[in-house]
C-alpha cells in the first residue's frame, strides 16, 4: 500500500511508520515537528514538513495517490485544550477535515484515526468501558476527538471513505516526550533516572489503563488490513493508580524518589480503563506486553538516550 502517516515523527506515529515500512508499504510522513523529532523519522519514508491545516498538503495527496491515511497528528495536551480550546479545535477538527477533504478528492479508500479511550468517555459509569459506554467528554480535547468520529461517519456514508477509529488507553513507551503533560510514565522515568524528584498530582489514587506502544502499533496494522468501518478500544482492561505506578517505576529504574504529592490537577479524571473485547473478537488482538515489562523497556530506552 501507499500510506500517508500524519504525525509520523512523533511518539506513536514513528513506531507505526516503522512497522508499515517493515511490512513492505510505501510511507509518506507529514509532521510539522512541533512535537515530533527528525531523529524519529524512518529513513525509508518520504518526509514532508507541513501542518495538517496547510493548503499545501493538497499537493502531497495529488502527487502520491494514497491507499490509506493513518492520522496521528494532533493537539494532544488535555490541559492546553482547556486553556486554548480554539487552537485545540483548529488542529484536531479543522486539520482533520482538511485531510478528509483531500481523501475525498483523491479517492483514498481507508482512514485510520487515533482517538482517545479515556477523554471520550469522561467519568465512567462502569469499568472497564466498552465502545457502547456513554460519551461524555469533560475536556475540549475529548470533544474534538468525538467530533472527528462523527465526521468520519459522515464521510463514510456520503463519500464511501472507510474508517477505523482506535480509542487508545494511556500509551507509553520509547520515544515518548518526557517534558510535556501527556505521558506520566515518560515524565516519571526521566526524572527518576536523572536523580530528580517526581511529584504525584493529588492523592495519586486516580487510575489509568497503560498500554505499551508496540501493542498500539499492532492494532494499527490490523486496522490497515480491515475492509469495514468500525470503532475499537485499544487498552489492557487493567487499572493502575498513580501511586502504584510511581512505586513500580522507582523500583525498575533504581530511583530514590520519595513519594511526594503535589496539588491535584483541576478537573482530572479519576478512573479510566478500557474493555478490549471488541478488537479481540474482530482481529484476535490482545495486549502482549505486561506493564512490568513495558516499564522496563521504557526505562532502558531513556537510560540509553541519557547515556549514549
Amino acid at each position: 500500500m501507499n500510506i500517508l502517516i500524519t504525525g509520523g515523527a512523533g511518539f506513536i506515529g514513528s513506531h507505526v511508520a516503522d512497522a508499515c515500512i517493515k511490512a513492505g508499504h510505501a510511507v509518506v510522513i507529514i509532521d510539522n515537528l512541533s512535537m515530533g523529532k527528525r531523529e524519529n523519522i524512518n529513513p525509508k519514508a518520504e518526509f514532508v514538513k507541513a501542518d495538517i491545516r496547510d493548503e499545501s498538503i493538497r499537493d502531497v495527496f495529488r502527487r502520491n495517490i494514497f491507499d490509506a491515511v493513518i492520522h496521528l497528528a494532533a493537539q494532544m495536551d488535555v490541559r492546553r485544550s482547556v486553556d486554548d480550546p480554539i487552537f485545540d479545535a483548529s488542529v484536531n477538527i479543522l486539520g482533520t477535515i482538511n485531510l478528509l477533504e483531500n481523501c475525498r478528492a483523491t479517492a483514498v479508500r481507508k482512514f485510520i484515526f487515533s482517538s482517545t479511550g479515556g477523554a471520550i468517555y469522561g467519568e465512567q459509569e462502569y469499568f472497564p468501558a466498552d465502545e457502547s459506554h456513554p460519551l461524555r467528554p469533560l475536556s475540549p480535547y475529548g470533544i474534538t476527538k468525538l467530533a472527528v468520529e462523527k465526521y468520519l461517519f459522515y464521510y463514510k456514508e456520503v463519500y464511501g471513505l472507510q474508517y477505523i477509529s482506535l480509542r487508545y488507553a494511556n500509551v507509553y513507551g520509547p520515544r515518548q516526550n518526557p517534558h510535556g503533560e501527556a505521558g506520566v510514565v515518560a515524565i516519571f522515568t526521566n526524572k527518576m533516572l536523572a536523580g530528580e524528584q517526581a511529584v504525584i498530582n493529588g492523592d495519586g489514587k486516580q487510575t489509568r489503563d497503560y498500554a505499551y506502544v508496540d501493542d498500539i502499533v499492532s492494532a494499527n496494522m490490523f486496522a490497515l488490513e480491515y475492509s469495514e468501518s468500525d470503532i475499537f478500544n485499544v487498552g489492557t482492561g487493567v487499572e493502575t493508580n498513580v501511586n502504584d505506578l510511581f512505586r513500580m517505576l522507582n523500583a525498575s529504574t533504581g530511583g530514590t524518589s520519595k513519594e511526594i504529592h503535589g496539588p491535584a490537577k483541576k478537573g482530572e479524571q479519576q478512573r479510566s480503563v478500557l474493555n478490549y473485547s471488541h478488537i479481540h473478537n474482530v482481529f484476535g488482538w490482545r495486549p502482549s506486553i505486561s506493564l512490568q515489562e513495558g516499564l522496563k523497556r521504557t526505562g532502558d530506552f531513556f537510560r540509553a538516550t541519557m547515556n549514549p
